[in-house]
């Protein structure tokens, strides 16, 4: 159970700074600090391009990589699983600390919202259904509808942060978003293919 002394996203950031040293930081080393939270720490990092105005695709392949991540919390491994590539993919030690620099205002804004609260819903055996969650979110992200980049996003970023503060209010929050929009997607397909065959049927 999280103690009000557990740190923050902010200092698990600076904690991976301060620990290593060298001109270069993989992944691997970037989020040993994370632990548990590793998952949402890279929930995080997959909502961040839906925020920048790079080209078309990026939702597939954001989508795809949390569908993975998704089902490996449903199956229940303790920590996310990344092929060795990725893992050991080092970055430059500049770069690490731009990003952190760039991220730190941000999360200390959602640190004064988010805190640890009904954290049993962000343990087994509730995690297997943010895997659920998250695999759904992915599929929502991957497909081609114009203009959802921003608002699912948003919802990728909440359900990292609540992860990464054990914070089962906003999880909660995020799960009921996630299940509405799926009901609102599904709806909106169905009279696109019924206005279809109507016209061309």
């Amino acid at each position: 159970m999280t103690r009000p002394h557990d740190p923050r996203t902010t200092e698990l950031f600076q904690q991976a700074l301060d620990q290593n040293t060298g001109d270069t930081i993989s992944l691997e080393q970037f989020i040993a600090p994370l632990e548990t939270r590793a998952y949402g720490f890279l929930v995080v990092l997959l909502s961040l391009p839906n925020f920048i105005p790079i080209p078309m695709g990026v939702g597939g392949v954001c989508g795809t990589s949390l569908v993975i991540i998704g089902a490996q919390m449903l199956w229940g491994m303790p920590r996310p699983w990344l092929p060795r590539f990725a893992r050991q993919h080092g970055f430059p030690r500049t770069s690490v600390e731009h990003f952190v620099a760039r991220m730190t205002p941000m999360f200390t804004r959602l640190e004064r919202v988010c805190r640890p609260r009904l954290e049993q819903i962000t343990r087994k055996p509730w995690s297997h259904f943010s895997g659920l969650m998250l695999i759904l979110l992915g599929i929502l992200l991957a497909l081609p509808i114009p203009f959802t980049n921003y608002p699912f996003g948003l919802l990728i970023l909440g359900f990292g942060v609540a992860l990464i503060e054990r914070d089962g209010g906003l999880l909660s929050l995020v799960w009921g978003a996630t299940i509405a929009s799926s009901v609102m997607v599904g709806s909106l397909s169905s009279a696109m293919v019924a206005l279809v065959k109507h016209f061309f049927g």
